[in-house]
């Protein structure tokens, strides 16, 4: 489903030249769960992007299926983003005056085109995922494990074909990461592909396959 080829990227930061990904070979199968670690420096959040186009390497090949992410233009890249990829961040980026509802159905307003079962789609997802009583609230009235959750239904609402997360437990007490972390196990086995990035090392088990990048590179693979 997803192939990276030679993929590299470069930045530069205080007229040095910084490496984040160095030639990176990557393939991840349909329906496959893996995590990304590694330290601070090593490209995992820059591989994060460049797979959840939002950032294009300065070369090698990205293919999300039949199509060929890296050499897309900006408005090809944000359709596809919005169609085809979720994202879960860390800090949840729910809008404060929005109800969860209508946070939820936030990916419907850049939609090139409108789908009418979205609202319903929307209120199956949360009370599939426990906020079905929630759904009128205001974020500021959720605690941060129901605020995850919310920002994952949103992610999902589109049937994205790819989650992207990035550790999306890193916020949440310790209960309320046993929680989201179930909910992900749970979606992956429903067939959901996904990539998550931790530093944590009991999280990244509970995956299929964990890569470990350091420098720019892939380190070592754990399976």
């Amino acid at each position: 489903m997803i192939a990276l080829q030679n993929i590299r990227k470069t930045y530069l930061q205080g007229g040095n030249e910084i490496r984040a990904l160095d030639g990176i070979d990557l393939s991840i199968a349909k329906g496959e769960f893996v995590a990304i670690m590694g330290p601070s420096g090593s490209g995992k959040s820059t591989l994060l992007n460049v797979l959840g186009a939002l950032d294009k390497p300065d070369s090698g090949t990205y293919h999300l299926d039949a199509d060929e992410i890296a050499s897309m233009d900006d408005d090809a890249s944000s359709d596809l983003r919005n169609r085809r990829i979720g994202f879960v961040f860390q800090s949840f980026h729910l809008l404060p005056r929005l109800t969860v509802l209508e946070n939820v159905l936030l990916p419907q307003r850049y939609a090139a085109v409108l789908d009418p079962s979205a609202e319903q789609r929307a209120r199956s997802l949360l009370t599939r995922i426990g906020l079905g009583q929630r759904m009128t609230h205001l974020p500021g009235e959720l605690s941060g494990g129901q605020l995850q959750r919310a920002a994952i239904a949103r992610a999902l609402l589109n049937q994205p074909a790819l989650l992207l997360a990035d550790e999306p437990t890193g916020n949440l007490d310790s209960k309320s990461a046993v929680d989201v972390l179930e909910l992900l196990a749970e979606l992956h086995a429903n067939g959901q592909t996904m990539v998550l990035v931790t530093h944590d090392p009991n999280i990244a088990a509970k995956a299929q396959r964990t890569i470990h990048l350091k420098d720019g590179k892939v380190d070592e693979v754990q399976v």
